[in-house]
């Protein structure tokens, strides 16, 4: 009993200790400057991206322990990596909807089996690519543990995968857990609030979010219908809105801006595509070829 009211004063803490975004007396927030290309935020999409063999070459499977060290050592400022919940309520870096499409196994779903088992699974990517990885799908505390020993963590975009080839997004009971057991692991490792920003499309989850999580930054994942998207995100307090690239404009950018609102693409590969991106002034890009985004953010264009 002691120990458990000690945790929760240790955690109540750390939560009050995160920066938070000030908001006026009524609650609505005010309009945010377009951000100046040379301070656009720069974040490997799942890390260093997905399989790709030209436009960049890249051999690191989507959030996995090399791609995101990779992602860091060419100059992100952080990274965007995906989140799912393992049967034993498990936080695991994992992209698909099912392992037989990345990993060695020949069925099944990151919830519905144990991290333990999940952790020895191999990622297979095909020719070339298998002759150049050699990753397994990591824990998010193994991830947390190997950046906390950088000195200081980078910006961290949690993007929640709430539902696979198994399970449905029905099953809210399955998003409660996931959000419960990333505060703890986030707790754990003392992850500074003002470097994550949480994302989801479900507005359940966000409202849970705000519960659990009051002092970090969420956001609401729009990949169609922007104007119900960002009715959505306002009507739910979030503090940015992440647009797929073929939502983005510089209209809706500054839409976003205007509401008091973060703007957040991601995808964007092709030097004209992220050209296109940079033309938007979003604060940040979840972008799949780092070296062409940080390339153009040195120039200004």
């Amino acid at each position: 009993m002691r120990k458990s009211f000690r945790m929760a004063l240790l955690f109540s803490s750390w939560l009050s200790s995160i920066v938070t975004v000030a908001t006026g007396q009524s609650g609505a927030k005010s309009p945010l400057e377009a951000m100046p290309v040379q301070q656009v935020q720069v974040l490997g999409h799942a890390g260093s991206g997905f399989f790709t063999f030209l436009h960049p070459f890249n051999a690191w499977p989507p959030s996995s322990l090399r791609g995101i060290e990779r992602a860091l050592e060419r100059g992100a400022d952080g990274v965007e990596i995906d989140i799912q919940l393992s049967q034993d309520s498990v936080p695991i870096l994992y992209h698909n909807t099912e392992l037989s499409t990345l990993t060695n196994a020949r069925e099944g779903c990151i919830s519905a089996v144990a991290a333990d088992k999940i952790t020895t699974l191999r990622y297979r990517g095909g020719w070339p690519y298998d002759w150049l990885q050699q990753e397994r799908p990591q824990r998010l505390d193994t991830l947390l543990a190997h950046l906390s020993r950088r000195g200081s963590f980078p910006y961290l975009h949690l993007d929640l995968h709430e539902t696979d080839a198994c399970t449905s997004y029905g099953n809210g009971s399955r998003s409660r857990a996931l959000v419960r057991a990333l505060a703890a692991v986030l707790h754990q490792y003392q992850v500074p609030g003002e470097k994550i920003l949480i994302l989801t499309n479900q507005p359940e989850t966000l409202q849970y979010l705000h519960q659990q999580l009051p002092a970090v930054s969420l956001g609401l994942e729009v990949t169609h219908d922007f104007e119900a998207g960002l009715l959505q995100a306002k009507e739910l307090n979030v503090h940015a809105v992440v647009m797929s690239k073929y939502v983005a404009t510089p209209e809706r950018c500054a839409q976003v801006h205007q509401a008091g609102l973060k703007a957040v693409i991601f995808g964007g590969r092709s030097p004209r595509a992220i050209r296109r991106l940079l033309s938007c002034h979003p604060d940040a890009v979840e972008v799949d070829n780092l070296r062409q985004l940080l390339r153009l953010r040195r120039k200004g264009t």
